[in-house]
C-alpha cells in the first residue's frame, strides 16, 4: 500500500475481532513510531505495548466515556512523554501517535486513539480524578513519564 492509500484508508475503528495481533507486528509499529520527528531531536516519546486482556479491560476504565473500546481491542500502545527531556513532550507524543496510526493502517490493521492527557475520569466530575493518574498507577509508570494517549489496535470486527 502506498502512502496516499494509507492516508485515504485510515479511520477510527472501535470494534475488533478476536484475531490476535502478532507481537512482531506490534514491535514493528513501535519501531516506526520511534522514527517520528521530535523537538530538538529530544526523542521524548516512549511506548508501552499492552496485550494482556485483564490490563486492557482495566485500561478501558480510565474514563467513563470514550475508553471502553480498549476492552475489545487485541492490543494497545500507550504513548508516553518524558517531560524531563523537553517541555514539548505533548507535541512530540502527538506526532508519534500519528505515525503509529499510519503504520497500523499500512499493516492492514485498524486503530482508535483514546486521549489520556488532560482528561478527567468522570464527565460529571470536571475537577475530579484524572485519567492520567489512573493510567500511571495501573501501569506502574515511573515519575517523569506522562501518559498522553492509548491507541487501540486490532483487526476489524467482521
Amino acid at each position: 500500500m502506498d502512502f496516499l492509500e494509507v492516508i485515504e484508508k485510515r479511520h477510527s475503528v472501535r470494534k475488533y475481532s478476536d484475531k490476535p495481533v502478532d507481537k512482531e507486528i506490534l514491535d514493528a509499529i513501535v519501531r516506526v513510531a520511534q522514527t517520528a520527528p521530535s523537538s530538538r531531536n529530544s526523542k521524548s516519546s516512549c511506548f508501552m505495548i499492552v496485550e494482556d486482556k485483564d490490563t486492557l479491560e482495566a485500561l478501558s476504565q480510565m474514563r467513563d466515556s470514550g475508553s471502553g473500546l480498549l476492552a475489545g481491542a487485541q492490543a494497545a500502545i500507550v504513548v508516553l512523554g518524558d517531560e524531563t527531556k523537553t517541555d514539548l513532550w505533548v507535541d512530540n507524543c502527538a506526532i508519534s501517535s500519528t505515525f503509529i496510526q499510519l503504520a497500523v493502517t499500512a499493516m492492514d490493521l485498524c486503530s482508535c486513539w483514546v486521549h489520556i492527557n488532560g482528561r478527567v475520569r468522570f464527565k460529571a466530575e470536571p475537577d475530579g480524578p484524572k485519567a492520567e493518574a489512573y493510567v500511571s498507577e495501573l501501569l506502574g509508570i515511573k515519575e517523569g513519564l506522562r501518559p498522553y494517549c492509548a491507541i487501540a489496535i486490532g483487526y476489524p470486527e467482521e
